[in-house]
């Protein structure tokens, strides 16, 4: 029995031009609800289907990022087109096999570059490459070594093409995507833009979050709803700079201690943990990790810090949530106090930090993107900057501040609801 489906019904519209491109490289910047991840999954599980030589590499800057991102929406387009029969699908190793033939899908993280270089397929050949979020990668020199990996000839008669596919939110018009991919047109390259005016599944309600952001943040609404290049003009901190380090090699230095804030978040804001090894003498700080998620309860924010291994760490959170502060203990997070915060808190950690040498760890990619893109208000009817900082790209910027506190000044006891935060 064959399932017949209407490809149109099932992808929808916009895409046209991306679906039937063949050249080397497809780059799709977009908002939010855009459709291009979805459309992007699509594409691959019909196409891999289509072409019985072909196989997928698919690539996020951070490997275990991939599994709740371009892993689930593969799954999902699977189930979407009714062919979830013929898949094979596993969590250990992350990876989908077509069972018919097969065929491969493969995921890894530019964190294990050795596991990048060394993939070889079973049957046909690796001429696919989805990189999703893009814009994570900072330097193009590791697009370049990805690029690479994608060679070998493949005989004609296959039909097959090769072609690496490039998905993001186009947060800063001066990262590398945009002048190599963007702003020279080439007969190699698709460069298309798209935004949530084209996802014809969206209600009532999905557009009304975006018609509030047009009226309440404009400039966000340029980026992530609209899909224009994001100007990071103003930039608060220019003090940082990504770079590798090993954590066990700062951590044994004199003079090291721990810095970690948490700022929570649900339905709208990410809840964000700051994690950070700090030599206050020498004004430097190394950031090593993160906690970065939409929708997280307390509970699930719990099990993500015990199975980070900071359960026990001295964490400094938004004191506009006691019962979430109260909460966390009782799960298990016994050392969480309040940020004391107070008058001009917010430009007095901003002031204080701006002092230090920050130095990213590439893996804490939310920090990165948060970092490049927070900066200072501006005045509505000037357009001058303003002292204060946008309502924006704040999440972790905002648990940086509170896990620096004790860095600032000298702490003391404050009573929170019924329990006491020392300080």
């Amino acid at each position: 029995m064959t399932n017949r489906i209407y490809l149109p019904d099932v992808v929808g519209k916009g895409y046209a031009d991306f679906w039937y491109f063949k050249g080397r490289y497809r780059i799709c910047k977009g908002s939010r609800a855009s459709k291009k991840s979805k459309t992007t999954a699509l594409w691959y599980i019909v196409n891999l289907m289509k072409y019985p030589d072909a196989n997928l590499l698919v690539i996020r800057k951070v490997f275990r990022t991939l599994k709740n991102s371009c892993f689930t929406e593969l799954k999902w387009a699977i189930n979407r087109l009714g062919v979830a029969a013929f898949w094979d699908i596993k969590e250990s190793p992350l990876e989908m096999t077509y069972i018919p033939t097969g065929q491969k899908i493969y995921f890894r993280g530019l964190d294990e570059p050795l596991k990048v270089a060394s993939v070889t397929v079973e049957h046909g050949y690796l001429c696919w490459a989805w990189i999703e979020e893009a814009f994570e990668i900072s330097r193009e020199a590791d697009f370049d070594t990805l690029d690479e990996s994608i060679r070998g000839a493949i005989p004609e008669e296959t039909g097959l093409f090769k072609q690496i596919t490039l998905t993001f939110n186009p947060w800063n018009e001066h990262h590398w995507l945009k002048s190599r991919f963007f702003d020279k047109p080439d007969s190699e390259v698709l460069a298309k833009t798209t935004n949530y005016l084209c996802n014809e599944w969206l209600d009532e309600d999905d557009l009304k979050v975006f018609e509030r952001m047009k009226k309440d943040n404009p400039r966000r609404y340029r980026v992530a709803g609209l899909g224009e290049w994001g100007i990071s003009e103003g930039l608060i901190y220019e003090n940082w700079k990504e770079e590798p380090f090993d954590i066990d090699t700062i951590r044994a230095m004199p003079n090291i201690r721990s810095a970690f804030g948490l700022d929570f978040g649900y339905t709208n804001d990410p809840t964000a943990l700051f994690c950070a090894l700090v030599d206050k003498a020498a004004k430097t700080m190394w950031v090593f990790d993160e906690i970065y998620g939409y929708g997280m309860s307390n509970e699930a924010l719990a099990q993500a810090i015990k199975a980070a291994g900071y359960a026990k760490e001295n964490i400094i959170a938004d004191s506009a949530e006691p019962k979430s502060i109260d909460r966390l203990r009782t799960l298990g997070i016994t050392h969480v106090t309040a940020a004391r915060k107070g008058k001009d808190s917010i430009n007095n950690g901003i002031d204080y930090i701006q002092d230090y040498r920050i130095y990213i760890h590439p893996r804490c990619v939310n920090f990165l993107t948060e970092i490049g893109n927070y900066t200072w208000a501006e005045d509505s009817k000037t357009g001058r900057k303003i002292n204060r900082p946008i309502d924006d790209f704040n999440h972790l910027m905002d648990a940086m501040r509170y896990g620096m506190e004790r860095f600032i000044q000298d702490r003391k006891v404050v009573k929170i609801g019924s329990k006491e935060g020392i300080y």
